[in-house]
């Protein structure tokens, strides 16, 4: 099929079956496609369906990808049933590139794939309606995903875990140390040390991969354990359904009896209040019970917006650990590690080098440059130089770029600090200048891709001996200040928004 400019059926129209507000269990009907139209797109499907379940494993492929259906196919655009809205956004978020990418290699051609929410259409005359709840043994609803039982057969609303996500594959650095070391502890002792674990840091720096991490490293060590680990934001969802059917009891149940509870992305339900109540009472029975709760989010609880004053109290009772954003040393780690896993060796020194020094924003992006440079090598069948990598990269290297520069960093610094900029650039060593001007040094060093020596002809046309001396202490002061240590990260955030 490869290189074909249109790669399915020619184009047929719209189906009622099919629609995007729909929350109805539905599947991949006849009356949606030819019969005779589904070979050339049903095979690729399947052959995808293969490539999915072995890349990401049986776990998440029978919970997550499995429920996916083909519904139409025509022209480059192919149309993926999915049974209720939250799958639909999951898999848009965590799976839908993966998916796109498949049917490109399929068909050879670009593919537009679209996730629509599939129901049945109503009988002749008929108002669709909403179905009632299937009811399990228990006599509880069932619930509509199909995500409804734990590895252990019992009911759970924990989500499946990415076995790419393990604390063998986390590169460790100074920026994240803390919270790695913090993961660990949790991880592999039966006693609460620390209740609860908070982490928090920036989009993709880590912070999801450290939660899987201690989920499966829990589950490996003590199989008996019940650990349940999903997102602030299926929390809400699960919730909201427990209150859609008046199952708020079980709902209690599930969280109030779990070993290890562990949430994602807590400032996802900001501003949410029926929400926050039960999060509030959930997080006060489990710490009551002394079970370990372990929460993230994308910054610290004193900083969280639209979260209530008490929980952001509770957040911060035991240990509070961030990821910091990583440094080059850290980021060519990354990046070596990255690639004895693809098992790559071709990789010139001097492009692992040139990407750890302009992809600076997170970890989720210095990897998909990586997998965007390796791609096109094999695709095309040239090899990685420099060159090649500045061509198929120079959007994002421009966004790089483009993101920060050290005069707004300066800038930032000297209106955080309440100092003017030209005593930044002075010669002054008073305490209330020297220590912003660190702190300026040590960010232009952090956020841009500038030598030491341009650095420091930055500021005043100092030596780049001096802004070695400033790095040092400000990243020796930030593991000793906390206070030192939050003006950075509220600097960092500004600057890279």
């Amino acid at each position: 099929m490869a290189g074909k400019s249109a790669a399915f059926p020619g184009p047929r129209t719209e189906s009622p079956n099919v629609t995007k507000e729909t929350h109805r269990l539905g599947g991949i009907h006849n009356d949606a496609v030819n019969p005779s139209m589904m070979a050339p797109w049903q095979d690729a499907w399947q052959r995808i369906r293969a490539k999915l379940r072995t890349e990401f494993g049986d776990a998440t492929f029978d919970s997550w990808l499995k429920p996916l259906g083909v519904l139409r196919a025509e022209g480059s655009k192919v149309l993926i049933s999915v049974p209720t809205r939250f799958m639909c956004d999951w898999v848009k978020t965590h799976y839908l590139s993966r998916i796109t990418d498949y049917w490109h290699q399929e068909t050879g051609a670009a593919i537009d794939v679209e996730l629509v929410v599939s129901v049945q259409a109503p009988s002749p005359g008929m108002a669709a309606a909403a179905p009632p709840p299937q009811v399990k043994p228990n006599g509880r609803p069932a619930r509509a995903d199909g995500q409804g039982e734990d590895m252990d057969g019992g009911d759970t609303y924990s989500a499946p875990l990415d076995p790419r996500f393990t604390f063998d594959n986390f590169v460790v650095g100074k920026s994240n140390e803390l919270a790695h070391a913090a993961a660990r502890r949790v991880s592999s002792s039966t006693k609460v040390q620390f209740n609860p674990l908070f982490l928090y840091g920036g989009v993709g720096l880590g912070k999801t991969h450290l939660m899987h991490a201690i989920a499966a490293e829990i589950r490996a060590r003590n199989p008996e354990r019940k650990v349940l680990y999903m997102s602030a934001e299926k929390f809400m969802y699960q919730f909201i359904r427990a209150l859609r059917y008046k199952d708020t009891m079980a709902f209690k149940e599930q969280f109030r009896s779990v070993d290890v509870l562990m949430i994602d992305d807590v400032q996802f339900i900001a501003n949410k209040d029926s929400t926050q109540e039960e999060f509030f009472h959930t997080f006060n029975a489990v710490i009551d019970q002394h079970r370990q709760v372990i929460i993230s989010g994308d910054r610290s609880p004193s900083d969280l917006e639209g979260i209530e004053d008490r929980i952001k109290s509770r957040l911060g009772w035991g240990l509070v650990a961030d990821v910091h954003p990583t440094d080059y040393e850290l980021r060519v780690g990354i990046l070596q590690s990255k690639l004895e896993v693809m098992g790559r060796d071709d990789m010139p020194k001097e492009v692992t080098e040139f990407l750890a020094r302009k992809i600076i924003s997170n970890v989720r992006e210095l990897e998909g440059a990586l997998n965007r440079v390796t791609a096109y090598s094999d695709l095309v069948g040239r090899p990685v130089t420099l060159e090649m990598t500045q061509e198929v990269l120079q959007d994002l290297i421009r966004s790089n770029d483009r993101r920060v520069s050290i005069a707004e960093i300066q800038r930032h610094v000297a209106e955080y600090f309440n100092v003017r900029l030209s005593e930044l650039l002075s010669a002054r060593r008073a305490r209330a200048v020297a220590r912003p001007r660190q702190v300026a040094m040590y960010l232009a060093k952090q956020l841009t891709s500038r030598s030491l020596p341009e650095i420091g002809r930055k500021f005043g046309g100092r030596d780049h001996t001096t802004v070695m001396h400033a790095v040092r202490r400000i990243e020796e002061l930030r593991e000793t200040d906390s206070t030192l240590d939050q003006d950075i990260e509220n600097l960092r955030r500004t600057l890279e928004t």
